[in-house]
């Protein structure tokens, strides 16, 4: 099966989270088996308006999952945030956080999540929408770290995702387009801090903000922002 592995990771995330956790992937307790509701799920992230918020990109933030769940209060619920935080997933919508939130409230408790459970996913993918987690907000923090750790990524592969965001918006005209990302990057770069946890400051701070001057300037000359 071309996704297996994937499928594994579901199980990683739901079944800890479940309130009949320990049981296998058959379903348990009465629930359905969890494997329909991965399957649904990979369906969502290969859909075919998507260029940057592909499969791909929920494997990396799964990864950086990993790499940071020391930092997290409960890092199986942050890994169904992850792959619950772009689900639903339109360009031209500005609702997709909300959507895919909204989503997560209605599979998680039918897949066996129990309600409180449910809230702090859906609490965690709302918070995407401005990645800017409390400073005593663990889980946030790792979600948010995760999501935006590929503006660290080395020049060529950062170059790769910033070509697959104009593409995704294609519908949008150039001089549009490039006063809008300049408007992101511009504000992701008057921030204090682009990470929260202690890994990505020490980590992916540096190389993130390098990244971020270089596109902006690409797209508006050489003058950049105060910081």
């Amino acid at each position: 099966m071309p996704h297996e592995p994937l499928e594994s990771r579901w199980l990683q995330a739901l079944l800890p989270a479940r309130d009949d956790a320990g049981d296998d992937a058959r379903g348990g307790a009465g629930h359905p088996s969890p494997l329909p509701y991965a399957a649904n799920l990979i369906k969502r992230w290969s859909e075919p308006q998507r260029k940057y918020h592909t499969l791909d990109h929920l494997t990396a933030v799964l990864d950086r999952v990993d790499v940071l769940e020391e930092y997290a209060a409960d890092p199986a619920l942050v890994r169904l945030a992850a792959w619950f935080h772009d689900a639903v997933y339109l360009p031209e919508r500005s609702t997709n956080e909300e959507r895919s939130a909204r989503l997560a409230e209605r599979a998680l408790p039918e897949a066996g999540v129990p309600a409180e459970k449910v809230a702090e996913v859906a609490r965690l993918v709302r918070l995407t929408v401005t990645h800017d987690p409390a400073d005593d907000d663990a889980n946030g923090q790792v979600l948010c770290d995760a999501d935006l750790a590929i503006l660290a990524s080395p020049p060529d592969a950062y170059a790769a995702y910033a070509a697959a965001v104009r593409e995704e918006y294609g519908f949008v005209p150039d001089d549009a387009f490039r006063e809008g990302r300049a408007a992101v990057l511009h504000h992701l770069l008057t921030l204090p801090r682009l990470f929260r946890t202690p890994h990505g400051q020490r980590e992916w701070e540096e190389r993130a903000r390098e990244n971020l001057r270089a596109e902006l300037t690409e797209l508006t000359g050489p003058t950049e922002p105060g910081e």
